[in-house]
């Protein structure tokens, strides 16, 4: 593939890494909808299979070319993002398409019935959720610095906003992620890359089963994947979705440390 400048001539291309289930598997439907070819990542790979053809038979009366291919892959196994990015963009090419979207949706959290985690579990979730899309968004930054376009799309959470009493790790990867998200915004600046940090709050996922999530501020992948899905497009920089939650963690964090100790969360 050439790392020459690319044209806007082609189908817009979207990887989405973590698109088994929920939020990515949902923003797979939305990005397909909107136009884009999609490249399924993820280790199920029943699931992907399911959600491919299902895609590439919708859209079959529209195109002779797929519009989803899928790539089996542990996010934890960095060193083989750069070969399988370059294998994912030959093959958009192939199919008269161009990569124009990475979306790191990828993340996991061990439930716990103690209000304890065990140091695996721990690490399972900076490995998952901080390591591995520091190697997705790193690798395609350099790509995509090199095309002269793109938009890097990272998902993190309101729960990294603040620690609070619950899953310590999970909320520390997400603090991480959305610094990490901050910090590559600046590095492309004038670069014509946009770097998106989306930050949904409750949303009915596999992840969150078995969660007791309060039903008024909980929406489903489907609406959560639909926010994201703008911001693909728009590439604000910081998205909280649904938007009042940008109000409600301005309001969490301004609470004093005597008052945090005693919230149930």
């Amino acid at each position: 593939m050439s790392n020459d400048k690319g044209t806007r001539a082609g189908q817009p291309g979207a990887i989405i890494v973590g698109a088994s289930t929920g939020m990515g598997a949902a923003l797979a439907r939305q990005l397909v909808a909107k136009g884009y070819q999609v490249a399924l990542i993820g280790r199920q790979t029943e699931k992907l299979e399911e959600l491919a053809n299902t895609l590439n038979a919708a859209a079959a009366a529209k195109t002779v070319t797929p519009v989803a291919q899928l790539y089996a892959h542990d996010v934890r196994d960095g060193d083989a993002v750069p070969g399988l990015l370059e294998q994912i963009r030959r093959d958009m090419g192939r199919n008269g398409g161009e990569l124009s979207v990475v979306v790191y949706a990828a993340g996991v959290m061990p439930p716990s019935e103690d209000g304890e985690w065990s140091f695996a579990d721990e690490r399972l979730m900076i490995e998952t959720n901080v390591i591995g899309a520091m190697a997705w968004l790193n690798t395609s930054a350099a790509v995509m610095k090199r095309m002269g376009h793109g938009t890097l799309v990272g998902i993190s959470s309101v729960a990294g906003d603040r620690g609070r009493k619950g899953n310590s790790a999970y909320m520390a990867s997400k603090a991480a992620l959305s610094t990490y998200l901050e910090s590559l915004r600046y590095r492309l600046h004038g670069s014509g890359v946009r770097v998106v940090t989306v930050k949904p709050g409750f949303v009915a996922t596999p992840m969150t089963a078995g969660m007791k999530l309060p039903k008024p501020l909980t929406i489903s992948a489907d609406q959560a994947a639909g926010a994201i899905a703008r911001q693909c497009q728009k590439g604000k920089s910081v998205a909280y979705v649904p938007g009042y939650w940008r109000l409600i963690m301005l309001v969490i964090k301004s609470l004093p440390a005597s008052l945090m100790v005693r919230l149930p969360i």
